[in-house]
């Protein structure tokens, strides 16, 4: 019997319903809506087919769930029978998931044939995309309108649009007011903000998609050097220590100009007791100069059934359910979760609810990749470096030529010496 180790500690994290034929577990993260909507989906299945589920809580934080899933999967723990996967973590968690593709019907062929090929891993189907994402901008169209500004195109735009603003709401009795808000905590979310900077600058993607290590710059130092400039300027000193949801927080309060986040936001900013509702425009994050380009990174979640389930059909089952069209629709519509099935980018209702799924779709369908593919499972100490590396840079204690020089030295011994 293979041993649990979730133990007491996640025990008030699992959702008991009455009991029917057979019990399986799914974990759900909890950014926003996230739980909420899985909750929802789960009992719509249940009601369908008789059986139970228990829902796993697992943390916000992707550095903190990856590790508990690869404590949990190297032991063969049972505790967990569908795992809520990002989508860089196929490579690294694959061989402990078994192949969808038995149990799909070819169901996979609707969804973006990126994602599908992100989630093959040596012609195993280890995962189902569940949604996508990209990174987006945020932007309060009742003060850029107040103000006279457009949505900024460059990164220097932005910068001057939100001092402007940010001032003058200061001036006008806001002192709470900030110019930008995003990710700056040292994990995997400023792996995600900082990709995008670096990119946008044409400073490349970390390590490129033959495994050369590339993030040694001048653009890429030019993009942190100018990130690090928004720090206690348009940005809080706090920003350091936020996630999503600190930086969501502070811009559904009414005390940001620009927010960095993902499409999830959208429905939340727009809630009935928002105090923003109805003022939130979305558009593709700023280029790096003129000579730049706009990047979103590629994000997303996937649904994965591990090899150690006792109920393996079953968990597949629940898994075709919620990354079904029907599903993925309902989840636009109600969360904004970006679907990965692209026939639901030209529905009408997914459109009246989230219009910039049909003006960023290019953004969507193109996103920037984070270099999990070309590092394998080596991805999470390449991530675990570029973050710390720039979160040295954004808190003062090296510029970008130190702190770049010193990744680079730390990726080659990743590596060993560029062979990953």
């Amino acid at each position: 019997m293979k041993r649990s180790i979730i133990g007491a500690m996640f025990a008030s994290s699992l959702l008991s319903v009455s009991a029917f034929a057979e019990t399986i577990s799914i974990s759900c993260g909890a950014v926003g809506q996230e739980l909420e909507l899985c909750q929802q989906g789960v009992a719509a299945w249940e009601k369908d087919t008789g059986h139970t589920v228990k829902i796993v809580t697992t943390p916000n934080s992707t550095t903190e769930r990856l590790a508990l899933y690869q404590q949990l999967l190297a032991a063969g723990a049972n505790d967990i029978d569908v795992f809520q996967i990002d989508v860089i973590w196929p490579g690294i968690l694959g061989n402990h998931f078994i192949d969808l593709k038995p149990y799909s019907n070819g169901d996979e062929a609707s969804h973006f044939p990126s994602i599908v090929s992100n989630n093959t891993v040596k012609d195993r189907l280890v995962a189902m995309p569940w949604f996508t994402d990209a990174g987006v901008l945020y932007y309060r169209t009742d003060l850029l309108e107040k103000y006279d500004e457009e949505p900024p195109e460059t990164w220097e735009a932005l910068t001057e649009t939100a001092e402007k603003v940010m001032n003058g709401e200061r001036e006008a009795g806001n002192d709470k007011m900030w110019g930008f808000v995003w990710q700056g905590r040292a994990y995997e979310g400023l792996t995600c903000d900082a990709l995008e900077w670096v990119a946008s600058y044409n400073g490349g993607t970390i390590v490129d998609q033959d495994g050369k290590i590339t993030i040694n710059n001048d653009n890429a130092k030019q993009a942190l050097t100018t990130a690090a400039g928004w720090v206690d300027t348009i940005s809080p000193p706090g920003v350091l220590n936020y996630g999503e949801e600190e930086a969501r927080g502070v811009f559904q309060t009414g005390n940001a100009v620009f927010m960095r986040n993902w499409p999830y936001a959208w429905s939340l900013g727009n809630s009935e007791d928002s105090p923003i509702k109805g003022n939130i425009g979305v558009v593709a994050l700023p280029k790096g100069g003129d000579d730049g380009s706009h990047s979103g990174t590629l994000g997303g979640w996937q649904l994965a059934v591990s090899k150690y389930s006792k109920n393996p059909e079953l968990a597949a089952s629940l898994v075709m359910y919620l990354t079904s069209l029907e599903e993925q629709k309902r989840r636009a519509i109600v969360g904004s979760y970006n679907p990965t099935i692209e026939s639901l980018y030209e529905d009408e209702e997914v459109l009246t609810a989230v219009p910039f799924f049909g003006s960023l779709y290019d953004t969507f369908a193109n996103g920037t990749p984070r270099p999990s593919t070309a590092t394998g499972v080596k991805y999470n100490q390449v991530s675990n470096a570029f973050w710390n590396a720039t979160h040295s840079v954004l808190s003062g204690s090296k510029d970008a030529d130190a702190a770049l020089t010193k990744l680079q030295k730390d990726l080659k011994r990743i590596s060993r010496g560029g062979r990953w």
